[in-house]
């Protein structure tokens, strides 16, 4: 099946299909248009919780059922059969089919010895329910330096919006050794980011084992598998879904006029809702004052072991009662950026105590919005960096939370260096029009 299009995202001329086994692509993605000069287009998952309010079983059960692929790589066995049927209709909106795969889709784990890497930003929760499924070690890279942590390593995503990711581990032991390294991203469209994060790794820790694990494995060739093989490692690649994605050579042309016509108020104009000034939320919900596990860490930037997975586990029921939502309100849980992992927890564990619970992610990717049938991002708000960032000033994003009144009640969740004025004075005063209330809850 190809993928469903819009008029727009006809014009720039880019076509996904089905390219092999697993999940259909045109259930699982929805096609965009990127503000950004490197690459046009953008498929938007509509299981990653990141571009659009999902619910955080789905999101959750497809990080399961990815590790779960993982599991049975590094066994030599063959892959799993994917409960596509299930999976669809929980893509589809069938409440009781995302139940059933948030019940099911982490069944019969097996503890793995393994490191998980997952790419910051879009990846780091997959990165971590990947992780959660082989009941193994999880970090993340970054964008953020942090005083006290030396970089462990570093490497570059050369189609990104923002293309240097650290690697800051609290223990730079944890890169050490020579278990198997498995990588997690949401889209591998080329391999050029992975080959570079694995060339840069395996020439200071080298061993004979990688895997990739991503949501849509959309690599036109096998450069990857061979640029590792040369590096005399082994590298197998597993997905929920492959897909075939063709591009016109005149791609960024075709975008840019498009881009331009938009600028210029054309009929692809569409509507963004705007901000405005908002009473303050109530006080801050502190999770360190709600019962957070000494030594814990909040996620994957400095490490997240394989004992903290049943801790978070153990401590998450008092955490979420914490965040005040109720049963009869439509809620969304909003990471900020790179802090998706636990927000995403948070908000599996309120829906499976019956809440009405949406789950998505504020982005440092610009993309272009626009409300018309078919296209990915049809309503969108725009609103300062809040966190200080180390490569300067700029403007965030959050798409498709809809319009004005579409949620009974919001909860933002932050790390304390995005705890600022400018968050009060950006995203939750952008945020103020869509919701009846605000919760600001912040890490420890």
């Amino acid at each position: 099946m190809t993928l469903p299009t819009s008029p727009l995202a006809d014009r720039i001329g880019v076509h996904v299909r089905a390219a092999g086994p697993g999940a259909d692509p045109a259930v699982l993605l929805g096609l965009a248009l990127r503000r950004n000069p490197r690459r046009a287009q953008l498929l938007v998952s509509r299981v990653l919780g990141k571009h659009m309010p999902t619910d955080p079983r789905l999101v959750r059960a497809a990080g399961l059922l990815l590790g779960g692929l993982v599991a049975d790589a590094l066994a030599g066995r063959g892959p799993r059969a994917l409960p596509v049927d299930l999976l669809h209709a929980a893509v589809g909106g069938e409440r009781s089919a995302a139940i059933t795969l948030g019940l099911t889709a982490g069944a019969g784990r097996t503890a793995v010895d393994a490191l998980v890497l997952g790419y910051a930003e879009t990846a780091t929760a997959l990165g971590h329910c990947v992780a959660e499924a082989l009941q193994c070690d999880h970090l993340h890279s970054t964008r953020r330096p942090v005083a006290g942590f030396a970089t462990a390593g570093g490497f570059s995503e050369e189609h990104s919006h923002a293309t240097e990711h650290l690697l800051l581990p609290a223990d730079p032991d944890l890169l050490r050794g020579d278990r198997p390294l498995v990588l997690v991203d949401d889209e591998l469209s080329t391999g050029r980011t992975v080959l570079n994060t694995i060339t840069a790794l395996h020439a200071a820790h080298p061993r004979e084992r990688y895997v990739v694990a991503t949501l849509v494995d959309a690599r036109p060739d096998d450069a990857l598998l061979g640029g590792v093989a040369a590096l005399g490692a082994r590298l197998d690649v597993v997905a929920l879904c492959r897909a075939e994605v063709t591009v016109p050579a005149d791609v960024h042309e075709r975008a840019a006029e498009v881009r331009a016509g938009l600028a210029d108020g054309s009929q692809w104009g569409g509507s963004t809702p705007t901000g405005s000034e908002q009473s303050h939320p109530a006080a801050p919900v502190r999770l360190a004052e709600c019962g957070w596990p000494d030594g814990l860490p909040v996620g994957g930037r400095h490490g997240f072991l394989a004992e903290h997975h049943r801790a978070l586990d153990a401590a998450l029921p008092a955490l979420a009662r914490s965040l005040g939502a109720k049963p009869g309100e439509n809620t969304l849980v909003l990471g900020t950026e790179e802090l998706m992992a636990l927000p995403l927890r948070l908000a599996q564990t309120l829906a499976d105590a019956g809440c009405a619970v949406r789950f998505s992610t504020t982005t440092r990717s610009p993309a272009v919005v626009v409300d018309e049938p078919g296209y990915a991002l049809r309503t969108g708000i725009t609103f300062p960096a809040h966190d200080d960032p180390a490569d300067g000033p700029g403007p965030r994003f959050a798409y498709n939370l809809g319009g004005p009144g579409s949620w009974d009640h919001v909860v933002v969740v932050v790390d304390p260096p995005a705890d600022t004025p400018a968050l009060r004075d950006g995203l939750l005063a952008a945020l103020a029009p869509l919701t009846r209330r605000t919760t600001l809850v912040i890490t420890p």
